[in-house]
């Protein structure tokens, strides 16, 4: 299994950017897809969480900006950050969990925030 994320870059204070995340295997295989992030010097935190049945779970500092989505047609799993702020800086990773075989992790991709 392999998984691709794109779409960082340098954005400013309060502004948005759309993650993706390019899955090689049918999305159906896996009971959830997930977003986590790394800001340099922390721990990697779980920043979004869509299920098999489209639940969803935020962390809180995201919640209300951030939107966790799929498109299972294309193997496709989104970020759309918006209200994007300095300590939301890290790098992101998507994942994908099958209870039966384990978790896969992908690459990330860096989000920078800062004027």
């Amino acid at each position: 299994v392999q998984l691709q994320a794109s779409g960082g870059g340098l954005v400013q204070p309060g502004g948005s950017l759309r993650l993706s995340c390019a899955v090689s295997s049918n999305l159906f295989s896996f009971n959830t897809m997930a977003w986590h992030r790394q800001a340099p010097g922390k721990q990697r935190e779980l920043v979004a969480m869509i299920s098999n049945y489209g639940t969803t779970h935020y962390d809180d500092s995201v919640k209300g900006r951030f939107t966790i989505s799929r498109d299972s047609a294309k193997n496709m799993v989104f970020l759309q950050m918006n209200s994007l702020k300095p300590e939301d800086t890290a790098v992101y990773v998507c994942n994908a969990l099958d209870f039966r075989t384990g978790t896969y992790w992908g690459q990330g991709t860096l989000v920078t925030v800062s004027s």
